[in-house]
């Protein structure tokens, strides 16, 4: 195959930004504002590199009359964004149905909800084959390409077929489950040998690098390194995710590969320059104006996704509001539950299931000047969620399963020198990150109930030492330090 001359391609669903028409109908290009700052981030990779490429994908009517698209971008400096065209069946099938409906509950170790017949494994072959193929020719002798999530697990064996003289990363943003709960899926060799043809596997915590590690040995024969104790950066006890030491590298068919575990980081710098925007002022002072003074303000943010847990969050709520009557006009919870895309069915089951609940309870606690809980299922400006995150007394964060959730860190950076309480599930890979969280499991009545109690009766002095433990890990390890670690580390097998 010809090579192109990018020496750094990166492969992302995403696209470093949003498609958009001006008032004469040109295309122009608007800033993606992705809450967690990966996207600004990994396209300030492209700032000091020469011919480096971004591939994604984009909806077309009809893919036999369209063929990649490639553009010149220029901001942050010039670099090519190549975009693959996929039908929106083609969408619908490979991502929405075969990633989100099949994969998903396999990855978050809820394997009842795993249906082979939702599969559509042809068609993901066939997506993975075109990104694959995309990189090939992008990328110049020696490149790095960085792939990014399991949407794309087969794109590294697709690569190394045919360019062995590049060196491959990816990362995988969600958990990887027990070897038990991934070899479920019928194609569980494949996803292995491609990962394992890469130079480096990266992960947000030890425990799932240690998932992957035994995975990769037990299923297709890799040799496993000697385990080492892991970074300062995790809390080697406490949570039920806690992992003291982990696999640094595999070796497969000849070859070595780097298992990296690196959390993604958030941005604080962002964060706090947004609190000193008006705008994010202004929305600060209605929410204090929506929240009477001697109210306690509890926020939970995620996606309606049966694996968040925010139906046990509300279950847990309303068993508070039932033992603490001295509580009632005492305290709010800010529901922020964006709902998932249409025509997802076990989506728009648990939407519905939240939306009864959050009327069952408000009509059964509400009084003539307050309702204990407000629900909002469409997408908050990220503006906006750093004014809630400013302003709630508590962070709510209890999903069943995560694989890091940035939410959490959001709230520690924006609550830095103000005291405040995160109430965090230990299964998420934050749990082993932010020391100073109360951590509960969600699975439990009773750990549920004692850790929203202990978050509303915590003095300030508690409340201040345990924000300033979690803000200075957040501050010490961002987006930017993720990223540098990964590329990096390619380099450096």
């Amino acid at each position: 195959m010809e090579k192109g001359n990018s020496q750094f391609v990166l492969l992302y669903h995403r696209t470093p930004f949003e498609e958009a028409k001006d008032n004469d109908g040109n295309r122009i290009w608007i800033d993606q504002k992705s809450p967690n700052g990966i996207i600004p981030t990994l396209r300030n990779l492209f700032k000091n590199i020469d011919n480096g490429t971004w591939i994604a994908w984009r909806e077309v009517e009809q893919t036999d009359e369209e063929t990649d698209e490639s553009i010149i971008m220029s901001n942050p400096s010039e670099f090519t964004l190549r975009r693959i065209p996929l039908k929106k069946n083609e969408i619908s099938s490979f991502y929405h149905i075969t990633s989100k409906e099949c994969f998903w509950p396999i990855l978050h170790t809820f394997p009842t909800y795993f249906d082979v017949n939702n599969a559509d494994w042809e068609v993901f072959s066939d997506v993975n084959k075109r990104f694959a193929d995309a990189a090939c020719h992008q990328a110049g002798y020696g490149a790095k390409v960085w792939v990014h999530d399991y949407n794309l697990w087969l794109v590294p064996g697709l690569i190394r077929k045919q360019r062995p003289d590049v060196k491959i990363a990816f990362f995988h943003h969600t958990p990887f489950p027990g070897n038990d709960v991934f070899a479920i899926l019928p194609w569980r060799r494949e996803i292995i040998e491609s990962l394992l043809s890469c130079d480096m596997v990266g992960f947000h915590i030890p425990r799932y690098a240690e998932n992957f590690a035994r995975a990769a040995n037990c299923l297709v024969g890799a040799e496993r390194g000697p385990k080492i104790s892991v970074s300062e950066k995790f809390i080697a006890i406490g949570s039920a995710l806690t992992e003291p030491s982990v696999t640094p590298w595999l070796k497969h068919v000849g070859r070595k590969i780097k298992l990296l575990t690196s959390p993604v980081g958030t941005s604080p710098e962002v964060i706090n320059n947004l609190l000193a925007e008006d705008e994010v002022k202004n929305h600060k002072i209605k929410i204090k104006e929506g929240t009477k003074k001697d109210r306690k303000l509890i926020l939970s943010a995620s996606r309606v996704d049966y694996t968040k847990g925010n139906e046990e969050l509300l279950l847990a709520y309303e068993r508070l509001l039932e033992r603490r009557q001295d509580l009632h006009g005492k305290v709010v919870l800010m529901l922020a539950c964006v709902a998932a895309a249409s025509g997802m069915k076990i989506y728009e089951e648990t939407q519905r299931s939240i939306e009864e609940m959050v009327g069952r309870i408000n009509g059964k606690f509400s009084l003539i000047d307050w309702v204990p809980i407000r629900l909002s299922t469409l997408r908050i400006p990220y503006e906006e969620m750093v004014a809630w995150f400013s302003e709630a007394d508590i962070c709510w964060i209890t999903p069943l399963r995560d694989g890091l959730n940035l939410v959490a860190k959001e709230y520690a950076a924006a609550r830095k020198d103000k005291g405040g309480v995160l109430v965090l599930s230990e299964f998420t890979g934050a749990s082993v990150l932010l020391d100073g969280a109360v951590l509960t499991n969600p699975y439990s009545h009773r750990r549920m109930d004692e850790a929203i109690e202990q978050a509303i009766e915590m003095d300030k002095d508690e409340q201040f030492m345990r924000m300033q433990s979690m803000a200075k890990g957040v501050y010490s390890y961002t987006v930017k330090d993720w990223a540098d670690e990964q590329i990096e580390s390619i380099g450096n097998k």
